[in-house]
């Protein structure tokens, strides 16, 4: 937001350096990104009067001026410009003097004649024609003395009203009430201490039903337009605008164009409030109807711009077409023209998102649409409106119809809050007097109604008492908060169990030479197919992004096997074809609808390489479970989990719980991911693990006694687990059994069809004394008697 000091000044009466005015309103909130004086390019650059004109005595299209430039003795010029005459008062150029955009003058001869300096046109000032409509593009910009105070030697600067300070403001989208002069004004009265005077406005000396013979107006989408005002000029005079109107604007970034446009242009940055003006005689019917585009209908905007609309994009017609895009520009069917004779004033509220839409669709960001898409105050339209017809009045450009349309379906209704001092002083950890609070908060236009306070309609963004004490502290002064003693009793906290569980997860996973990965929760729902998921899984019940990316991150993850399939594909299409990897990542289950999914933590461990091997990879599940103190898993084949190898897959389980899954991928799932090397994966629920572990871990002391150890060869069905065996010798064994391992599993000669050889290698001992051969050999025999129950006999 640009904001002009000479456009404040006709509000607030300050005169601080710029420095300081900046400073000061940054800290009070309104941030200042910088300022510039306006044409300040210009030097040695004044108001001159023509003596005489005469010809060059060598050239035909040059003459040679006697020129009255405020110094001692007129200076002389030559020049080629062919609209210059005695008495003209004119920008002149004198001996080393600097033009727009960095252009040097100096005196010199030309064809012989010595010239002190140039003749200057509007382009060579930095200015244009819309700035001085008494200019033309290609001759010299002769001065309007009805306008300006045309004295010789003054600062052109000065004598043409160029000489203003411009200071521009980085506007939050949460203060829309600051880009306009007056809400600025308001913040600059409040930061400084200063009285401020605004427009004074007065809707009913425009009352009456005169309007309606005009115009009718029906707004059938109050959802997307909360409020609509309107009103009718006759008698339009289409002139250019005052001097003033047009610095104001010209400083303010606006290109001046004729009264009736410039007023709108004018209050849209006085108030804040967009306005748009039609031509009544082109609106069909005479009617004004706000409502939703239909499908297939266009508009060509103002800037010559065909757009075609659908039913999302908001509207302004009139009996038969769309005449202006809602919020965003108008239509260049109803445009002012130098033939305009009536005109019809909208000042309306549109709901913000909806322009915005509108604004990105069409490809067209306007003044009007920026202001829009932040959320303005409905109540802003009719004070606007009067403005704007009061500036009619003022500049004569025509004849105001009794009577205003304002179609007000916005509901609003004051918010009110008690201001509580002591909460407030609590807060910020200040001690300002209640009295002041009500003192800062009225001047910011804060109604004050006992212990409560009023917040104005344009100060939507105050909503709660942190908000109020914001207000408060921002004009009292963040410099004048006091130093604050930390307050409060330090109390010593460990981890918890959940915590100390995953440090150890992480330390252990590392310690077994897996690398720890961290993949992204959403994921392409083709990645339930590629790991051969049956269509009837629970697994496929997903939660869907309401506004992804795109399909490859549609859908929060239920397993998280993809995402380590994921990884390993990634690697191996970079020529890293072996490795270990773990996770801990999060998966999302549904629950009843409306409500948040629930959220389970799973650690998948992933072992790839040609070197994989499934009784190692269980090797480092089991080494895993152990460092985390959970033992006693039992490992059951699985084979009708179609993600896995169906002979090299198990549920792992303890205490009837399920642990996890593990097993080697099935080949036709590598091969919908593009691997070439076997992938082993294990798939535990964090949750149970963290149930079964053993939260002490016992001590054992190193044993005093010798061992003596067994091995046994035993032949038993295809059928029979190795587990189940385990189990058997491990509890036929009772104390004296230390440990028992298989290391070896042999089908072949010696072995009969259907059946297979088992090794298992026990260690015996005793805790109190030596155990004896006899008392090993009496362990072995009742081991044996067990095991052959179970059937499984010793190899012969």
């Amino acid at each position: 937001m640009k904001l002009s000091k000479k456009w404040l000044n006709d509000y607030v009466q300050i005169d601080v350096p710029e420095r300081e005015y900046s400073e000061k309103m940054t800290m009070s909130g309104s941030k200042v990104e910088g300022w510039e004086e306006t044409c300040s390019e210009l030097d040695r650059v004044v108001v001159g009067r023509i003596l005489s004109v005469e010809k060059h005595p060598d050239a035909d299209k040059l003459v040679v001026c006697k020129v009255d430039a405020g110094e001692a003795e007129p200076i002389q010029i030559v020049t080629a410009a062919t609209n210059v005459f005695p008495g003209a008062a004119v920008p002149v150029a004198l001996h080393k003097s600097t033009l727009h955009g960095g252009k040097r003058i100096e005196k010199g001869k030309l064809r012989g004649v010595e010239s002190d300096g140039m003749f200057c046109s509007v382009a060579e000032l930095g200015v244009t024609v819309h700035d001085f409509p008494t200019a033309i593009e290609d001759g010299i910009l002769i001065i309007d003395e009805n306008e300006y105070e045309a004295v010789p030697g003054t600062d052109i600067r000065k004598a043409l009203g160029l000489d203003d300070t411009v200071v521009e403001f980085e506007i939050t989208s949460n203060r829309p009430d600051c880009l306009s002069v007056i809400g600025l004004a308001r913040e600059t009265a409040a930061t400084f201490g200063l009285d401020a005077t605004y427009p004074h406005i007065d809707a009913e000396e425009y009352a009456g039903s005169d309007v309606n013979d005009y115009i009718s107006v029906e707004v059938r989408d109050a959802d997307l337009c909360p409020r609509y005002s309107a009103a009718v000029v006759k008698d339009i005079k289409i002139a250019p605008s005052p001097r003033w109107m047009r610095e104001r604007l010209r400083a303010s970034g606006l290109r001046p164009i004729n009264n009736i446009v410039d007023i709108t242009n004018f209050v849209m940055l006085e108030y804040g409030q967009p306005m748009h003006a039609f031509d009544r005689s082109t609106l069909k019917e005479g009617r004004i109807v706000v409502r939703r585009a239909a499908d297939g209908e266009s508009i060509t905007t103002l800037d010559g711009g065909e757009h075609p609309l659908d039913s999302a994009t908001l509207v302004i017609a009139d009996g038969e077409r769309p005449v202006a895009l809602a919020g965003v520009m108008g239509g260049e069917n109803t445009e002012i023209r130098d033939t305009t004779e009536t005109v019809v004033f909208e000042s309306a509220n549109f709901n913000g998102a909806a322009v915005r839409k509108a604004a990105k669709k069409m490809g067209l960001r306007t003044d009007s649409s920026a202001r829009f898409e932040k959320g303005l105050d409905s109540r802003n339209t009719l004070p606007a409106l009067v403005r704007a017809l009061q500036l009619v009045e003022t500049l004569g450009a025509g004849t105001v119809v009794k009577g205003i349309i304002d179609v007000d379906n916005a509901d609003y209704a004051p918010r009110r809050m008690k201001l509580d001092a002591g909460w407030i002083n609590g807060f910020l950890g200040t001690d300002i007097p209640v009295e002041e609070m009500r003192d800062i908060l009225s001047d910011i236009d804060f109604g004050i109604d006992g212990d409560e306070i009023i917040v104005p309609s344009f100060r939507g963004d105050v909503e709660c008492a942190a908000d109020v004490a914001e207000e408060i502290v921002r004009f009292f002064g963040y410099n004048n908060i006091g130093d604050t003693m930390m307050k409060g009793e330090a109390s010593a906290h460990g981890y918890t169990d959940l915590e100390l569980f995953r440090k150890r997860l992480h330390t252990s996973a590392v310690s077994l030479g897996l690398f720890e990965t961290l993949t992204y929760s959403f994921v392409s729902p083709k990645y339930f197919d590629k790991i051969r998921l049956p269509q009837d899984s629970p697994l496929r019940n997903c939660l869907k992004i309401s506004n992804p990316l795109g399909e490859d991150t549609s859908v929060m993850r239920t397993t998280l096997i993809p995402s380590a399939l994921e990884v390993v594909a990634r690697n191996c299409s970079r020529g890293v074809t072996a490795g270990k990897l773990y996770e801990e990542g999060t998966v999302y289950i549904p629950t009843e609808e409306g409500k948040l999914p629930l959220e389970k933590k799973r650690v998948i461990v992933t072992v790839f390489g040609a070197d994989a091997e499934f009784f190692a990879f269980k090797g480092v599940i089991e080494a895993l479970l152990a460092d985390l103190s959970i033992s006693g898993a039992k490992y059951a084949a699985e084979s009708g989990n179609p993600t896995f190898h169906p002979g090299r897959c198990a549920v792992i389980t303890k205490d009837g719980e399920t642990l996890g899954v593990m097993g080697e991928i099935h080949p036709l799932t590598s091969q919908y991911w593009d691997i070439e090397v076997p992938v082993f994966v294990a798939d535990l629920d964090e949750e149970v693990m963290l149930k079964l572990r053993k939260p002490i871990t016992d001590y054992k002391r190193l044993p005093k006694y010798p061992a003596i150890t067994r091995d046994l060869a035993l032949v038993c069905d295809e059928s029979v687990a190795a587990g189940d065996l385990h189990d058997v010798i491990t509890e036929a064994g009772g104390n004296i059994l230390e440990s028992v391992r298989l290391f070896d599993v042999y089908r072949g000669k010696g072995v009969e069809e259907g059946k297979k050889s088992m090794a298992y290698n026990l260690v015996l001992r005793a805790s109190d004394h030596t155990l004896t051969d006899a008392e090993a050999e009496a362990a072995v025999a009742k081991i044996l008697r067990k095991l052959e129950a179970a059937g499984a006999t010793l190899r012969s």
